[in-house]
């Protein structure tokens, strides 16, 4: 297949995703987001980039 008849299909697709509706319940995302807001926070992943440079801030000594 030739690349104009690829960019008039990706042109096609474009369209189609733009202009669209998609079905988005508004109501149910904010539902959703909303009971996740009274859960107890995700605890954040341990930062390692201190254990890393002190590892090798000995090699100056």
């Amino acid at each position: 297949m030739g690349r104009g008849r690829q960019k008039a299909k990706d042109a096609k697709i474009a369209r189609q995703l733009k202009y669209t509706n998609h079905g988005g319940d508004l109501r149910e995302l904010e539902r959703e987001l909303t009971s996740r807001e009274g859960n107890a926070p995700v605890p954040a992943a341990p930062d390692d980039s201190d254990d890393y440079y002190d590892r090798w801030a000995d090699d100056e000594d």
